[in-house]
């Protein structure tokens, strides 16, 4: 029987573990969080449980036109407000439910789960230091790291917990800020913002890039900065925070260009850093790059025989769909299964931010730059009777084709409940579909999925010259 060692119990890890155990491997997990990593414990599932209650009250406030009314107050008004403590409670709950729905499923499938941490003894032997003080050496003939990463901090902007946050430490907190003011305008930092806005907080977005959401479709990221300033957030764009200092009860950001930014709270959302150091790596021959990241290939293996790895701690893609995938390709590879490679142009992904961004495939800057041979078309929601019903003004459909075939290669959806409108596409990307198949497909009448159709079906000449 293989014997598989896996350290991390996140999505890379976890989904590892079970697909290893599924092909009749042996399988540990040394876990030293909480099952579930990041991805659970403190970012994917706390951060869209906290944009929830933000998306119910935007939809309350915004939804006069539909002739709804709020007794004792104007739904255009100030007036609605939010428990955070029973927010930030409802999130720990959660979170604390999901991890331990990832422990049982495992224990199903007579998956060891160890609690500590785990470094690598060469490339074949992981140490667990466990949370009870003991040490236990594994053998194995297959080891998968799926350490992730944690938030990256500025040097002169440490965090204390309690004025100035990262984004795991804000469901700490017993009321809303009076001020926040949110450092980096990358996904993260645009959730958070975007989320804190409509709970009634002031919030100030400071971003060092010409707009928010620099590596998002530039169309899309119009919207959502529009929106935002709509809706009352104060962006700085081509602004960098040069040092966060705590002040009373208070906070003080001082910009680079010397300019001064007060507020209740701050909260750093500048990145991530792998949690590669110490664990061995040098000593089994795993190669990272410049920042930390362990390099992998795209069945997950890295410059060690017998050691893969996935997830953040890889940098590829960071993601917690990308990061299970990688978990499971790797044992695929490892246990001689059928295996594709790991295709990134097939990932869908999504900013939770109001309205949301869900994009696959290739990109408009991808076919701006020559990157790519596509035509595309960009279908506004204002015209969707849907999108009419439900008072949706902002947002769009954008579909990309090869020119001559047809086959659909990306797509862009800024809509509420993009995350879930983009799957029709991520289909037709992966079954290499055509404008045409998508659009002789039926839709619902009225739905926002129409305009994706009609999206492909305005692509039915177009696709035969990109110059159209």
């Amino acid at each position: 029987m293989t014997r598989v060692v896996i350290v991390g119990g996140g999505p890379g890890g976890y989904e590892a573990a079970l697909v290893a155990a599924q092909l009749g491997a042996d399988v540990c997990v040394v876990d030293r969080d909480g099952l579930g990593g990041s991805a659970v414990l403190t970012d994917c599932v706390p951060s869209k449980t906290l944009v929830a209650t933000a998306e119910a009250i935007t939809q309350v406030r915004e939804s006069g036109e539909l002739g709804l009314r709020v007794a004792g107050a104007s739904p255009d008004s100030g007036d609605i407000s939010v428990a955070v403590a029973k927010v930030n409670a409802r999130v720990k709950a959660l979170v604390r439910a999901q991890s331990e729905d990832v422990e049982r499923q495992l224990q199903r499938e007579d998956i060891r789960v160890l609690h500590g941490t785990g470094r690598l003894d060469g490339p074949d032997r992981v140490i667990a230091h466990l949370s009870d003080g003991d040490l236990e050496v594994l053998d194995a003939d297959v080891i998968l790291l799926a350490t992730g990463a944690h938030p990256r901090v500025l040097p002169d902007a440490q965090p204390d917990g309690e004025r100035i946050l990262t984004w795991e430490q804000v469901y700490d907190l017993d009321e809303l800020p009076e001020r926040m003011i949110v450092v980096g305008s990358g996904v993260t930092g645009a959730e958070f913002a975007g989320a804190y806005n409509a709970l009634g907080c002031d919030v100030v977005l400071v971003s060092s890039r010409d707009r928010v959401l620099p590596s998002e479709d530039a169309d899309a990221a119009t919207v959502i900065e529009d929106v935002f300033t709509r809706r009352g957030m104060t962006v700085l764009s081509r602004s960098r925070a040069d040092k966060v200092q705590r002040v009373g009860d208070g906070v003080v950001v001082t910009l680079t260009d010397g300019r001064v930014v007060e507020g209740s709270h701050c909260l750093l959302a500048v990145g991530s850093v792998p949690n590669t150091a110490g664990i061995g790596l040098e000593k089994a021959g795993v190669a990272v790059d410049g920042q930390g990241f362990i390099e992998v290939d795209k069945v997950s293996r890295t410059s060690a025989r017998g050691i893969y790895a996935a997830g953040d701690c890889t940098g590829v893609l960071m993601l917690a769909s990308v990061a299970a995938m990688q978990g499971r390709i790797a044992m695929w590879h490892a246990l001689g299964d059928a295996v594709q490679p790991l295709d990134l142009e097939l990932v869908s992904a999504t900013v939770f931010t109001a309205p949301e961004i869900a994009t696959v495939g290739w990109s408009q800057a991808d076919i701006d730059s020559g990157r790519v041979q596509a035509v595309g078309v960009k279908l506004p929601l204002a015209g969707n009777p849907r999108a009419k019903m439900q008072g949706i003004h902002e947002g769009f459909v954008k579909l990309f084709c090869r020119p001559g075939t047809g086959i659909v290669v990306g797509g862009v959806v800024v809509a509420p409940r993009a995350s879930e409108l983009i799957h029709p596409v991520s289909l037709a990307i992966s079954g290499r579909l055509t404008v045409d198949q998508v659009a002789h497909a039926f839709t619902v009448y009225p739905s926002l999925t129409g305009s994706i159709a009609e999206s492909a079906r305005r692509l039915h000449l177009r696709d035969q010259s990109p110059d159209r």
